[in-house]
């Protein structure tokens, strides 16, 4: 079983794979640039996260309005972990912080928010190990837009196909169908920066 706070992700030894769901006005260009591009903002927080399901309960399998194009990211891992090695967890876990007021002063400056949530089924039940959400503040995006991301692929086929099957009853399929995940080598000091345990 795997345990409540680690990263899953698709990953390969340079780059990991993100989600994230748009309308089609900011989705279409990125897919066509292979970036980024207006309408997508650079001044605004923007939330990555690499569970797939996790996504797809979030924009209810790319039927959500506003959401209605899924895009797979991949970014280079040295990105990802610089991210990381930035961020403020949005609420406190124990052993991570010295304080409830250290921890809200670092979230008042931070560039860099994580977000845990319970991971999710292929039915949208909520389990009991969490799933990772990044948030890029405007601070940082741009290193995101134009330095870290190595391409970005429309999966919003793929949602819909895994969804009918599962109004199909085939839920079997659908989870072969998956994108595979594995949980992350995250290093040590980012993990204990994260609340995540550490061996």
């Amino acid at each position: 079983m795997p345990a409540e706070y680690e990263i899953r992700a698709t990953f390969d030894t340079t780059s990991i794979t993100v989600y994230q769901a748009y309308s089609p006005a900011i989705a279409l260009p990125a897919i066509e640039h292979n970036r980024f591009v207006p309408p997508f903002s650079l001044n605004r927080m923007t939330w990555i996260k690499p569970s797939f399901l996790w996504m797809m309960e979030r924009s209810n399998w790319a039927h959500k309005p506003g959401q209605e194009r899924v895009l797979a990211i991949r970014i280079s891992r040295a990105g990802w972990e610089e991210a990381l090695s930035q961020a403020v967890l949005s609420a406190p876990l124990p052993g991570v912080y010295q304080s409830s007021a250290d921890w809200r002063e670092q979230l008042d400056q931070a560039t860099v928010v994580v977000q845990w949530d319970p991971e999710r089924s292929i039915r949208g039940k909520s389990l009991p190990h969490k799933s990772i959400q990044v948030g890029l503040s405007r601070h940082i995006i741009q290193r995101y837009v134009e330095e870290w991301t190595v391409e970005i692929r429309d999966v919003t086929p793929l949602a819909h196909k895994l969804y009918d099957r599962l109004k199909a009853g085939e839920s079997d399929r659908a989870q072969r169908d998956l994108p595979h995940e594995n949980t992350y080598p995250t290093p040590p000091g980012i993990a204990r920066r994260l609340g995540i345990p550490t061996k």
